[in-house]
């Protein structure tokens, strides 16, 4: 058996220290030692606990127990129950109690009074708007800061910040709409300054929403005011009156045309509705391009008809104050326009492709037509097409309301949409004549009948009608219908039938020659009726819903339009004429002063436009009729005028008022052909 050879070991040392070959031996250890101590006592060492890693979790406990063998013959090792140490629970006991000494001491400190955080807050407010005054784009961030000043638990404070608000964004905000910047937008790589001026736009924006909201979240809240003066609401809705008339054209117009409408929606009226009423009258009369009128009229509507037509008619009325009425050329009706013919418009572009031209110049002249484009959109100047098309979108939902008020007979807004129809008459087109005379008629023989009385008793004991002026109204609308530019076609192809207006003025005419307010105005002072326990403390002026003509300036226009047309003024029946003379005659010996005179001098132009048709009324030897005459006539060729004579005529001349006895001579002069 081979044996293995022994491994030899070597032996190692360490080198020497200093190069020399001595081993190491105790008395040699002595002198590093020494050194060793002579190092340490140089040594920092605080840094080096310092440096020392933080020590991990402690070892789990060991377990003391010995192992159990259980009925069942198997091995259980047995832990020892867990000590629930309350140290943790008595710390935060202890945190807590010093929290509660926090708060008391926090308490007890001295509070600055209300009077000097006011007037650091006036400060503070006044220096945030210089700033931003002067340069607003370094001081984006001040946007922020005016904002949290809104939200101080403190009023004045409140109120404070909301006015300083208006200012600075009335002053900062650009004459130009901003447009929220796109996806390709935000990849393009642009120069300093454009990114410098998108920053501040959308800074100025999102300040400018968050503004917004808060004037719409205060002016629905109806909080009163605590500190004496305006409320939270008031104030609110002041400051959103004052942005839609100094920048209509800036983001979020139509937020702020929410807060007003929400405002008017309501039949109480105050301060805060007529404020915002007249705001949109004002915006409806500043209107250059139509866009803000229609977004207003649109919002209005919408409000109308979730109101099921229960608003104060003071808000259909600004629809009067609508810039389409004198600017608006085509004709319209709820869902259609006239616009002019395609071929009448591209008559003369046909002639211009004709024209020949090289290639050359069909390039220059396309550059140029792009460049063109250019400056008209850098200009920002409205279209005659663009401002035509929002006009007629506009006048569309304007006639759908007040049809539809029509259809309804809603009786606190009858005289306010037969005003509107009047003043809007020569903007409707021939397809919606039909519908609108025919409810027209509906309206005054529900109002003869009495129907429409009953059902305003029942339903609104609070809205009084006056039958008699809306009746003058629908007379009105109906012949200003004809006055148009093509309202003689549109009465051949229509065949439209207004002897049922016609008959039913000369059958009121008496009634009205006897009505006590048939001269009240608005303006005018008028006593209450005593014998009339509900009229105490309630003038006449409540009842008249449209506050813009008396009832004797609603008269004379209805029979002007009658008996003096601007279409064919003599083709006019003489038994008419004679009819209205014989019955104008008779009622202006009952009508005021003023009345009196107006309806004279009415009859002066009537005698002289007819003067051969009613001399017979004069001058009884040239009489053309035979019978009686029946002044209680209810129909007009019934009343046989001719078998009568004018001998009204004698008393006025008597008339205690001089302007009354000259015009009368003047009707005269009229009738016998003299000067």
């Amino acid at each position: 058996m081979a044996t293995t050879p022994a491994i030899k070991r070597r032996k190692l040392t360490p080198s020497p220290t200093n190069g020399d070959d001595s081993s190491l031996s105790t008395v040699q250890n002595i002198p590093e030692t020494n050194a060793f101590f002579k190092q340490a006592s140089s040594w920092n060492l605080e840094q080096d606990y310092e440096t020392k890693p933080r020590k991990g979790k402690k070892k789990e406990k060991e377990n003391t127990r010995l192992p159990i063998k259980t009925s069942d013959g198997l091995v259980q090792q047995v832990y020892a129950p867990e000590v629930v140490d309350d140290v943790d629970s008595d710390l935060e006991w202890l945190g807590a109690e010093e929290l509660e000494e926090e708060e008391l001491v926090k308490e007890d400190k001295p509070t600055i009074p209300i009077r000097q955080q006011i007037i650091e807050a006036k400060e503070e407010l006044a220096r945030i708007a210089m700033m931003l005054n002067q340069d607003p784009e370094e001081n984006v961030g001040a946007f922020k800061t005016l904002a949290q000043f809104g939200q101080s638990q403190n009023t004045t404070i409140k109120k404070l910040a909301l006015a300083t608000q208006l200012a600075v964004y009335k002053d900062v905000i650009p004459g130009y709409r901003i447009r929220p910047l796109s996806d390709d937008d935000m990849e393009t790589k642009v120069s300093k300054e454009v990114k410098k001026l998108r920053a501040y736009e959308q800074a100025l924006v999102g300040g400018y929403q968050g503004y917004v909201r808060e004037l719409s979240k205060l002016a629905s809240s109806g909080r009163a005011a605590s500190d004496g003066g305006p409320s939270l609401t008031s104030v609110a809705i002041s400051c959103a009156c004052a942005l839609l008339t100094a920048i209509p054209h800036f983001n979020f117009r139509g937020d702020l045309l929410k807060i007003l409408v929400g405002k008017l929606s309501n039949r109480k009226v105050d301060d805060d509705f007529i404020k915002c009423r007249e705001t949109i009258e004002i915006l409806f009369r500043n209107d250059d391009d139509g866009t803000a009128s229609l977004d207003a009229v649109s919002i209005l509507t919408k409000m109308m008809k979730a109101r099921g037509y229960r608003f104060d008619e003071s808000v259909l009325n600004t629809f009067l104050h609508l810039r389409l009425l004198s600017e608006f050329s085509w004709k319209a009706s709820i869902n259609h326009i006239d616009k002019p013919l395609a071929g009448e418009l591209s008559s003369k572009k046909v002639k211009d492709k004709r024209v020949f031209r090289t290639k050359k110049e069909r390039k220059i002249l396309k550059e140029r037509k792009v460049v063109e484009k250019e400056m008209v959109q850098a200009d920002a100047t409205v279209s005659h097409e663009e401002r035509d098309r929002m006009q007629s979108e506009t006048l569309k939902l304007v006639f759908v309301t007040y049809f539809r008020i029509l259809k309804l007979r809603s009786p606190s807004l009858m005289g306010a949409v037969l005003e509107g129809l009047a003043r809007y008459a020569h903007l409707i087109n021939q397809d919606f004549f039909g519908d609108l005379l025919e409810a027209l008629k509906d309206l005054i023989g529900h109002a003869v009948s009495g129907d429409d009385f009953e059902e305003t008793e029942t339903k609104d004991d609070t809205t009084t009608r006056n039958l008699t002026r809306e009746a003058l109204l629908c007379i009105i609308t109906a012949f200003a219908l004809l006055e148009g530019q093509d309202a003689a076609k549109a009465k051949a192809a229509l065949s439209l039938d207004l002897s049922f207006f016609i008959t039913h003025l000369y059958r009121t005419l008496h009634a009205l020659s006897l009505n006590p307010d048939i001269e009240l105005s608005p303006t005018s002072l008028h006593l209450p009726d005593p014998s009339h326990p509900s009229s105490t403390h309630i003038p006449s002026t409540a009842n008249n819903k449209i506050n813009i003509q008396t009832m004797t300036v609603l008269l004379l226009r209805s029979l002007s339009s009658i008996l003096t047309p601007a279409l064919a003024p003599r083709a006019i029946p003489p038994l008419r004429i004679a009819a209205f003379t014989k019955q104008l005659f008779t009622i202006s010996l009952h009508l005021p002063e003023k009345s009196c005179l107006a309806m004279i001098g009415l009859l002066q132009k009537i005698t002289k436009v007819h003067e051969s048709k009613i001399k017979g009324l004069w001058n009884t030897e040239e009489r053309r009729g035979d019978g009686v005459f029946d002044g209680l006539s209810q129909e007009v060729d019934g009343s046989n005028p001719f078998a009568s004579t004018v001998w009204e005529g004698e008393l006025l001349r008597r008339h205690f008022c001089p302007g009354v006895r000259d015009l009368v001579k003047g009707v005269e002069r009229n009738v016998s052909g003299t000067k």
